[in-house]
């Protein structure tokens, strides 16, 4: 009897890998994540199965945007362009690109202050929070029960008590560990909190996949942040663990901070089906600098998979320089060729990421990827002075920019992500210097993988099969 059993459970969980697998072919994105999935399914069920039930949805439906709910908004984006039109006429190609990726307009009036580290970074935006006189809205992926969320706390709560219109969207996959007791004080204390998939979000309670990445705060409609930081205290350097933490975020001024606003919106009408358009202040300040830029958002929520064409519209853009920091290097298949053509083209591509090892199985798929694009003449830094978690692009003495977005699968066709681009020389400037700095703080590699040690050498190309599920 217990044979018949096994066989039976045995029997059953064969069948759900076939249709898992199906599953696989009918809806992945890519070859490449059908495949891998395909063959992890089949070889190792036993596993493969309850990962495929967390991990392995493919499309995230239904997500209705704030600005297609609102015929304001629409009629305010068409006039856009009308009202602070670009000044660089040359970029006009990259531009009507990115319009078309992230569905908003480029324009002027923009200016971006690089945040470098926590510091600089957490003392700004509670800063600005603390100065906030109507409302503020605050985004981030990690919130910790510590030092630095212990400081978001209070200064929310004391500017709900100033009679200040607080919200917060939180990820609940991002912010397991925070305990509910802190969530209820800022709830009970006059701020609207809100899960980031509250009320949509993926169709089983099983799917984990979709997180929404984006770190976001805007004060008054005037003032908005976004970039790498996350709010923990490890993002001050304090965690045992890492050590030093390299990070960057930055400050934006003028029209840029109405865009950031608007996806702040489409996510909390996403997570609540309530509208705010009506209740922030879409009155934009042009900044004294007065640069290009625009507010990009991608997800899994968009017909393409807009977070491989950002890469590539700016991979493709550079002519001289192209420096690209990210701490995990897992590109999927096109921004790889774009990159070996890029340095193939003559461009002078670096690509900076950390040495010190964040989650192991990226960091291992990373090493199979590095002798590839080095080969075709791509610099690989490995940033050794503490772990390097900033996303940042530089492109040419023009292009900067800053936001969420890591060069890995995950980020590119799985979570919501944002990123502030902003054109001009001065930034390029302030960003190349902070490049040159932390490439002080780093080795070039050299090294291939056959000649790293057993677990490296082996692991890596083991690793890199499950790129696409990363």
């Amino acid at each position: 009897m217990s044979f018949q059993i096994g066989l039976f459970l045995f029997l059953l969980l064969e069948a759900a890998a076939v249709y898992c697998a199906v599953l696989a072919v009918r809806h992945a994105r890519t070859p490449q994540g059908s495949v891998a999935w395909v063959a992890f399914l089949l070889a190792a069920p036993y596993v493969a199965v309850p990962a495929f039930l967390f991990l392995g949805s493919f499309h995230f439906e239904g997500y209705l945007t704030g600005r297609r709910d609102s015929d304001e908004v629409i009629s305010g984006l068409k006039t856009f362009k009308e009202k602070f039109p670009p000044r660089i006429e040359d970029n006009a190609g990259i531009y009507a690109a990115l319009e078309k990726i992230g569905d908003i307009p480029v324009g002027s009036g923009n200016d971006m202050d690089l945040l470098i580290d926590g510091q600089e970074t957490f003392s700004a935006i509670f800063d600005a929070i603390a100065a906030a006189q109507d409302y503020v809205l605050v985004q981030s992926y990690i919130i910790n029960d510590d030092k630095v969320g212990g400081r978001l706390r209070d200064v929310l709560l004391d500017r709900a008590r100033n009679r200040v219109k607080v919200r917060l969207i939180y990820d609940a996959v991002g912010c397991i560990k925070l305990p509910k007791p802190y969530l209820d004080s800022l709830s009970a204390g006059g701020v609207e909190v809100v899960n980031a998939h509250a009320r949509g979000g993926p169709k089983s309670r099983f799917q984990i996949n979709f997180r929404n990445h984006r770190k976001t705060v805007v004060v008054d409609g005037k003032v908005g942040f976004t970039g790498g930081l996350n709010m923990g205290d490890e993002y001050m350097g304090e965690n045992p663990k890492f050590g030093l933490w390299r990070d960057t975020h930055a400050r934006l001024t003028g029209p840029v901070v109405q865009q950031l606003q608007l996806i702040f919106v489409e996510d909390w009408h996403w997570a609540t089906k309530e509208s705010l358009i009506a209740s922030l202040n879409w009155d934009i300040e042009v900044a004294d600098a007065n640069r290009d830029g625009v507010m990009l958002a991608t997800g899994p929520g968009d017909v393409f998979d807009t977070g491989s064409f950002y890469f590539c519209s700016l991979i493709n853009a550079a002519t001289s320089r192209l420096w690209i920091a990210s701490p995990y290097f897992v590109p999927e298949t096109d921004i790889l060729t774009c990159l070996k053509l890029a340095a193939m083209r003559g461009v002078d591509v670096k690509v900076l990421t950390p040495e010190v090892v964040d989650h192991q199985i990226p960091w291992l798929a990373a090493l199979a990827y590095f002798d590839e694009v080095m080969e075709a003449g791509v610099e690989v830094w490995r940033y050794n002075e503490g772990f390097m978690h900033q996303k940042v692009i530089l492109v040419d003495d023009m292009i900067s920019s800053i936001g969420t977005t890591n060069l890995d699968n995950r980020s590119c066709r799985l979570n919501f992500e944002e990123t502030a681009i902003v054109f001009g020389e001065e930034t390029a400037e302030k960003t190349a210097a902070m490049f040159e700095a932390d490439f002080k703080r780093s080795f070039r590699l050299t090294q291939s993988v056959s000649d790293r040690n057993f677990k490296q050498r082996h692991g890596a190309p083991l690793a890199r099969l499950f790129s696409p599920l990363l």
